[in-house]
């Protein structure tokens, strides 16, 4: 089963507590790039949370973002922070000291400094608990999403490779034909050159030519590279590096194909693989 590395998510919650609010979207990346929009209050749940999801993921780049709001009654429920307010208060007297004329420090200068007034650690203990409940129901949501589009790209691989597999087919059933082909050519161009043909040099040449333009080597190796893809799409691992590696193989075995041909409906064949080989490198680009 394949998964994305494209999804959204956001989930909402509101209770005695508050409003809270996480948005997680996930782009493509070669590795896993995470990145947090926290407010300073929720800090220090930065690691927990992106350890989460370096456990839930391998690859991409995901965005996450938090948002709240206080009820009028969490809002009230400040306190000081009282060792930083006694440091500050005997800097500003010894600063005063130093001074000619001090002017005055008002209350409310001294309460707008950071960390001065704070949100009463009982209540914060419990919102960054609801926070980290939420956020991992958020990544529930992204991991759906992410295993749905996963689906979808899942199904549009599996008619390309269905394609891939009747155009390897109906090459391989139709390279006898080239061959006698070739082989009535060459014969009779070599009957118009020369009165008496030697048959034993003309038969070398024939063999020669046969093995230049061998392509059963490059049908087998299409099928085996069809037959791991299969593989893939049954197993339950991350299989984003490996589809890459296959779509490189691919595209080496139709352009040696395309270098082969011997004929116009080879060619065309050889053409229309690049084709499709190259719809699904685009569709692999999103999987994890």
């Amino acid at each position: 089963m394949l998964h994305s590395m494209t999804g959204f998510a956001r989930v909402e919650d509101t209770s005695e507590l508050g409003d809270l609010v996480w948005e997680v979207r996930s782009v493509n990346h070669r590795y896993l790039d995470i990145s947090f929009r926290l407010p300073e209050e929720f800090r220090r749940l930065e690691l927990s949370l992106r350890k989460h999801l370096q456990a839930r993921f391998t690859r991409g780049k995901i965005d996450c973002a938090f948002r709240y709001r206080f009820t009028d009654v969490q809002s009230a429920a400040l306190e000081l922070n009282r060792p930083l307010l006694d440091c500050l208060l005997v800097q500003i007297q010894q600063l005063n000291e130093k001074l000619s004329a001090p002017a005055p420090v008002r209350a409310s200068d001294v309460l707008a400094w950071p960390g001065v007034v704070q949100s009463a650690e009982r209540d914060m203990q419990a919102f960054h608990a609801a926070c980290t409940r939420l956020f991992e129901k958020a990544v529930d949501q992204l991991a759906d999403t992410r295993s749905a589009e996963g689906a979808r790209i899942e199904a549009i691989l599996l008619d390309k490779c269905a394609e891939v597999r009747s155009i390897v087919t109906a090459v391989r059933n139709r390279y006898p034909q080239v061959l006698a082909s070739v082989r009535e050519k060459l014969q009779q161009r070599a009957g118009e050159l020369l009165h008496e043909l030697d048959p034993v040099r003309l038969e070398q040449e024939l063999v020669f030519l046969a093995q230049k333009l061998d392509i059963m080597e490059e049908l087998d190796r299409l099928q085996s590279h069809l037959d791991e893809m299969a593989s893939i799409f049954a197993s339950r691992e991350v299989s984003g590096r490996r589809l890459d590696f296959l779509i490189q193989e691919f595209h080496r075995e139709a352009n040696t194909l395309s270098s082969k041909s011997a004929d116009l409906e080879t060619t065309r064949a050889a053409v229309d693989l690049k084709v499709l080989i190259e719809q699904m490198r685009e569709q692999v680009q999103n999987v994890e």
